[in-house]
């Protein structure tokens, strides 16, 4: 166990990291997500409330759907925190009730950003992810397992409201339950009985670096941009207002000064974030996030260098003093 954002969470099981991992991406994997947090916004202003704040544009998406998005620093464009939004289905008022999911140490610059209702404490949020996610669900909550990638939907377990998403953070297939926190140790243990492995933080972070997934104080966070983050794609450019839409127009005229890229190094030792990265003996970079992957069975990394670098360029990582190669790729590292 140890602290993550404010909270205790598990970095690994008894079946450790590598296992965990592997069951993941052949077969399913349960993680406790439920330090994200959850901003409930709700209302007649709802929609414009969002729509006008953050990155990504609304009108893409409809009831009952997913997307994520970015919170922007209003001088610099640095992303304040990465978001997805589950927009819930109507009812029968055709009210708009929206579930902004901030990272954990996040919510409460999300709330002051946006409004509406921290929730978080009410809930706990309960990932199954894998290619047999949806079969392996099945067995016990079998209306959750037909819930699509990117998808929002009510449905009833043994009497208790939950709330499903086809969403995740590993790369492949899998959906998030949100559930009452008082129901979700009951629903936890059913789901392990039903064979999937709990997963910790440990591999939660192998997952995502292998699908390329930034981590908010890696990957964004303050001095660091969407579009330095090669995700211009989050950006509605065409919106006539967001937070931070000047700032962000800005540095898309002028042009960003570095961008992030894969690393792929050879052998099993990995870089680490803050590793600086050299080509022919000049520094150009530093690795933000770096780990064993178990699917290719050596290093990868994630890195800033300038945005000229070309795919297939060699590089060395200083490691504690020693030089490890590797070359450029651009992610995903494994392709899911």
């Amino acid at each position: 166990m140890a602290e993550f954002g404010g909270w205790e969470m598990p970095i690994s099981y008894p079946t450790g990291t590598i296992a965990e991992h592997m069951a993941c991406r052949e077969s399913a994997a349960i993680f406790d997500v439920s330090h994200l947090g959850t901003v409930r916004v709700d209302g007649a202003d709802a929609f414009d409330t969002l729509q006008n704040t953050l990155t990504n544009d609304l009108t893409k998406v409809a009831p009952g759907r997913a997307q994520y998005t970015h919170l922007l620093d209003p001088d610099d464009a640095s992303v304040l925190d990465d978001l997805i939004v589950w927009w819930h289905p109507h009812g029968d008022d055709e009210h708009d009730v929206f579930d902004v999911m901030p990272n954990a140490s996040n919510t409460e610059r999300v709330t002051a950003a946006i409004g509406g209702t921290d929730t978080t404490s009410s809930r706990a949020v309960i990932a199954v992810q894998g290619p047999l996610a949806a079969e392996r669900t099945a067995a016990i909550f079998p209306e959750a397992a037909t819930v699509k990638r990117f998808r929002v939907e009510p449905h009833v377990w043994h009497g208790v409201p939950c709330t499903v998403a086809g969403t995740g953070y590993t790369g492949g297939p899998g959906i998030e339950i949100a559930v009452p926190a008082a129901d979700a140790p009951t629903l936890w243990d059913e789901l392990v009985d039903s064979g999937l492995t709990p997963a910790g933080l440990g591999a939660r972070d192998t997952l995502r670096l292998e699908a390329g997934l930034p981590l908010h104080g890696h990957e964004l966070g303050p001095g660091i941009t969407s579009l330095q983050a090669g995700l211009a794609w989050v950006v509605a450019w065409d919106k006539p207002t967001f937070r931070g839409r000047d700032a962000a127009q800005a540095e898309r005229e002028r042009g960003h000064r570095r961008h992030l890229f894969g690393i792929e190094t050879d052998g099993r030792r990995p870089a680490r974030a803050g590793c600086r990265v050299s080509i022919d003996g000049r520094t150009v970079g530093e690795v933000t996030s770096g780990n064993f992957s178990p699917m290719l069975g050596h290093g990868i990394a994630l890195a800033f260098l300038p945005p000229e670098t070309a795919e297939g360029q060699l590089v060395e990582v200083d490691v504690r003093g020693t030089g490890l190669a590797g070359h450029v790729v651009r992610p995903p590292f494994v392709t899911l």
